[in-house]
């Protein structure tokens, strides 16, 4: 048997996991189970139900056949029928029927021997023989048809009219025989159905019993965990409220090694323990009554020689501030005064970005005046290749013109049959006089345009150069600004430096007045010691009798 009560309760809690585990894994197959047995048993049902069907149509279909050979040859004598047409369809069919049987009887033997239920291997054994029965009659009937279609080829009216009717009866047979085997796997469905529901009813059964077996090997094992666990956590928790309310004469029986009886010893231990504190502390007590009375009385006197060394502090402090503050005054003056250096320095630094700007801009000006100045010259030489075209399309109005003077000759010379081409002449003239018209007032807009191209050269010049002299101003300002920046620096440095001194006497000062704080401070802390002292012995002695009403309350 386990020592640690997690080891039982673990072990309690595994086995009913096991327990769950096999019961899920045992539902599991038996539901497997239902569920192959459920498909076996409709899967052979529904394939065998087809072959019958099939068995079935066949049938008719076969005796249809035969019935049409029939009337067809009795018509022959009158209408010229042609009933041995029939025979290849007969043929394949009669064929198709016996294919059929023969799966029909392989597929019950099959099934028969497969089975796991014993009256479906019964029902299929039926089955069986019902198939072999079938497949003897049509055996029988086969040859029987055969012959009468010898007997139609022969022309034997009378014999085909003798055999018709024994076919007749031995078909309705077969069918009859083929009826029979359906009614028998109709037992096999309604047996199959039982077979099922028997088998659900079981695995029912047996899930609910394996369920019930859980339950009760949970419940054991909770009894066990309560009787091992709780009925021993509830002696320990009695004793501790004893203790709890003063009680230590009591003690823990204890048997075992587990968790609750390591508790218990632990108990025990912390009893006597607490047994001894109150012993102690009783003696301890009438000590620290004494002592606190002693240390109140040595705290008081120090109370009165600590508030006559800080009034003598108070005094030297207040003659180091006076000092301190003429100090502070001269500092924040020296701090104007760099502060204003430094603003001064600022503005020049200022100043000379401010001309560095300048020359660049003014670099920037003169390049995209020299660019502006290119461009309007590339500009000027399309323009005077706009006038060399102009004087081409001005050359070519005028010898339209002339065209279409030559052409109004021409029109006026042919009389009516050249009025239309008369006409022509006179638009060819206006189109001229127009375009020649277009060509004059491109050229003066030309020649303005040039105007302004020449202007805007010489004004782009002009500007390059005011350019380069507001460069050259620029550099003289910049190094004059240059020159007032550092004398400005070097002006901060050297009130820096008569600051820096200032602070220095300033660091003292403050550094004595520091050291005087301290020593307030000090006292003031001291002061507060010794009321603090004071009322920590008074707190003793209250202490000291709680802790005897305390000791008093343990029985021992």
């Amino acid at each position: 048997m386990a020592n640690s009560i997690g080891k039982r309760i673990l072990l309690g809690f595994s086995a009913v996991v096991v327990v769950l585990v096999a019961l899920g894994v045992y539902a599991l197959g038996q539901v497997g189970a239902v569920r192959d047995t459920t498909d076996a048993i409709v899967g052979r049902d529904i394939a065998m139900a087809r072959l019958l069907d099939d068995l079935a149509n066949k049938s008719r279909e076969l005796g249809m056949l035969r019935r049409d050979a029939v009337i067809a040859y009795l018509s022959k004598s009158g209408q010229g029928g042609r009933p041995e047409d029939i025979l290849p369809a007969w043929t394949r069919t009669a064929g198709d029927i016996e294919n059929l049987l023969g799966d029909l009887t392989r597929s019950a033997d099959s099934y028969r021997t497969s089975s796991r239920l014993p009256e479906r291997a019964a029902i299929w054994k039926q089955l069986s023989d019902a198939g072999n029965e079938s497949a003897g009659l049509f055996r029988e009937l086969r040859p029987r048809a055969e012959g009468l279609f010898a007997l139609i080829t022969a022309n034997d009216m009378a014999g085909v009219e003798a055999r018709s009717a024994e076919l007749n009866g031995r078909q309705a047979t077969f069918i009859k025989s083929v009826a029979n085997v359906r009614n028998v796997l109709d037992q096999s469905v309604i047996a199959g159905q039982r077979s099922i529901t028997d088998l659900y009813d079981r695995t029912r059964l047996s899930i609910g019993l394996t369920l019930a077996a859980c339950v009760i090997l949970a419940l054991l094992v909770t009894y066990i965990i309560s009787r091992a666990v709780v009925r021993p956590l509830e002696s320990v928790m009695a004793f501790a409220e004893r203790v709890g309310g003063g009680d230590l004469t009591g003690r823990l029986e204890v048997r075992g090694s587990d968790e609750i009886e390591r508790l218990a010893r632990a108990l025990n231990g912390m009893v006597v323990g607490l047994t001894d504190l109150a012993r102690t502390n009783r003696a301890a007590t009438a000590d620290m009554t004494a002592a606190a009375a002693e240390i109140r009385a040595s705290a008081q006197q120090q109370a009165a020689s600590v508030e006559e060394q800080f009034a003598a502090v108070q005094e030297t402090a207040a003659t180091v501030d006076e000092i301190t503050h003429s100090g502070a005054q001269i500092g924040a003056r020296a701090a104007e005064v760099i502060a204003t250096a430094q603003n001064t320095a600022q503005t020049s630094r200022s100043g000379l970005r401010a001309t560095t700007d300048s020359a660049k801009a003014m670099d920037a000006i003169r390049e995209q005046a020299e660019a502006v100045a290119g461009n309007i010259v590339s500009l000027s030489e399309k323009t005077q290749t706009i006038g060399e075209i102009i004087t081409t399309v001005n050359d070519i109005s005028e010898r339209t013109h002339l065209l279409a003077l030559n052409a109004a000759i021409e029109a006026a010379a042919a009389g009516e049959s050249g009025r239309s081409f008369a006409v022509v002449a006179s638009e060819m003239k206006l189109l001229a006089d127009q375009a020649k018209g277009a060509t004059a007032q491109v050229r003066t807009i030309l020649s303005e345009i040039q105007r302004g191209i020449n202007t805007s050269v010489m004004l782009t010049e002009e500007a390059v150069k005011r350019t380069t002299v507001g460069k050259a101003r620029i550099d003289t300002a910049q190094r004059t600004i240059e020159e007032t920046s550092a004398r400005a620096e070097e002006s901060v440095h050297t009130f820096q430096q008569i600051v820096a001194s200032t602070n220095q006497q300033q660091l003292g000062i403050e550094q004595v007045m520091g050291a005087l704080q301290n020593i307030r401070q000090a006292s003031q802390q001291t002061a507060a010691g010794t009321r603090e002292v004071e009322t920590a012995s008074a707190n003793l002695t209250e202490l000291a009798q709680t802790m005897t009403t305390l000791s008093e309350r343990y029985r021992y």
